[in-house]
């Protein structure tokens, strides 16, 4: 059986500097991984879903978090470095890719022996999707040099939360790789 990998946000919107929630150059030193992340998972017959916030323009979000990746607008486009990738792609509208999507019905199709979570924000998007990934009971890994947040202080806490609390297994992709 093989695994699914679920790409969070990688997307125009929160990593080119032209918008408004551009989280950074750190984030963007994570694209690399990635897509040898994806190249290696697709040789293993991986599926890839590609996780993307898509808000109404009214969003509640908005409340605390600026207007950001409104539906029908360039920011909810997957970053051009990884558009290439085969995956299909399902929008979201809340912090966790499960959440009034039919990610769930997907996975339950695919029947995937572990979930490989990549993308940004480690502390938002990644550790609330994750969550409900382990209340669903499904194995999750998450290669950290695969994962960003704003600062490295809010990415400890999230990793140490994802691995302590939800009980995923934090790998690195590169020494992974070396070593195999």
């Amino acid at each position: 059986m093989s695994d699914a990998v679920l790409v969070l946000d990688m997307l125009r919107g929160f990593l080119e500097e032209s918008y408004p929630l551009y989280i950074g150059k750190e984030a963007r030193s994570t694209i690399p991984n990635i897509q040898e992340l994806l190249e290696q998972e697709l040789a293993r017959g991986s599926k890839i879903f590609f996780l993307c916030d898509n808000h109404d323009p009214d969003d509640l979000e908005f409340k605390v978090f600026p207007p950001h990746c409104i539906a029908g607008s360039a920011e909810t486009e997957v970053i051009p470095e990884l558009v290439r990738y085969p995956g299909e792609i399902i929008p979201k509208k809340r912090y966790s890719a499960f959440f009034n999507t039919n990610l769930e019905e997907k996975l339950k199709q695919l029947k995937p022996d572990k979930l490989i979570v990549c993308g940004v924000l480690t502390d938002i998007c990644v550790m609330h999707t994750i969550a409900d990934a382990r209340n669903r009971d499904y194995a999750v890994e998450v290669p950290v040099d695969c994962v960003a947040a704003l600062d490295e202080k809010t990415q400890q806490f999230a990793l140490g939360h994802i691995e302590k609390v939800l009980g995923v297994s934090l790998t690195k992709f590169k020494e992974a790789q070396n070593n195999g």
